[in-house]
């Protein structure tokens, strides 16, 4: 349901702002830690995934940082809303707050997380 979300929320950004977001590339950012972090399976790491992401996509340039917003935003809709995992969530958007100001996504690394993420 949140991919669904997400997928959806992709979709009207890009519309709403076609060539700028298409160019930054941001979605593929996203998506990469996304993917990454699946793949990783690694405990405790959801919040550096999310600050690499939103990290990664706000180095693009003023386009990225807005796109990744508007991502991570929708991704973090349904759990606060639902009431299941709000404290959660709202670690999570602290995460992609602290990436999309330039922080350090290793500040959230978690011990052991190969170094190839």
């Amino acid at each position: 349901m949140k991919l669904l979300l997400a997928a959806i929320v992709l979709i009207l950004v890009v519309e709403a702002n076609k060539q700028e977001f298409l160019m930054n590339n941001t979605a593929r950012d996203m998506f990469r830690a996304y993917r990454d972090m699946r793949e990783a399976n690694w405990k405790n790491s959801d919040k550096y995934f999310h600050a690499r992401g939103n990290y990664d996509a706000a180095n693009r340039g003023p386009g990225g940082r807005w796109a990744a917003k508007v991502i991570s935003d929708a991704r973090e809709l349904i759990p606060s809303r639902s009431g299941h995992g709000a404290s959660d969530s709202a670690a999570d958007q602290a995460a992609n707050r602290w990436g999309r100001n330039g922080g350090d996504p290793n500040v959230y690394r978690p011990p052991g997380l190969p170094k190839k993420y």
